[in-house]
């Protein structure tokens, strides 16, 4: 990741949200330097508000690592290729299975949407 392709992430973001002047989003997000650049291109309509300083605990994504990890603990890859095939079969495995992310992630000061999730 860097500052101009996170830049374009927000662009696309944008655009799909409608973003604007008359549709304000805001994102929290944490202070990688690809988040708070001063290069980074920030769409309009499009606000950033950022995580204090280390509190991965308030990051909901810092507990989706051990997941995501967990096949490649204690292995070793003869190629890339087979490294990220083993982590594209377990972040597919755990996007078919909401709840086991939703059991990890949610707090319970996390917002609930008016689709319940």
């Amino acid at each position: 990741m860097n500052v101009e392709i996170f830049s374009r992430a927000l662009e696309v973001f944008a655009q799909e949200v409608a973003a604007g002047p008359d549709k304000q989003i805001v994102l929290v997000l944490d202070r990688a330097g690809w988040h708070s650049s001063a290069r980074l291109k920030l769409p309009e309509g499009i606000h950033l508000v950022f995580l204090p300083p280390y509190s991965p605990e308030v990051q909901p994504a810092e507990r989706l690592w051990p997941l995501s990890n967990e096949p490649l603990a204690n292995r070793v890859f003869t190629s890339l290729d087979e490294l990220e095939e083993v982590q594209a079969r377990r972040c597919r495995w755990l996007q078919a299975r909401p709840e086991v992310v939703h059991a990890h992630t949610c707090f319970s000061w996390w917002p609930v949407l008016v689709d319940g999730t």
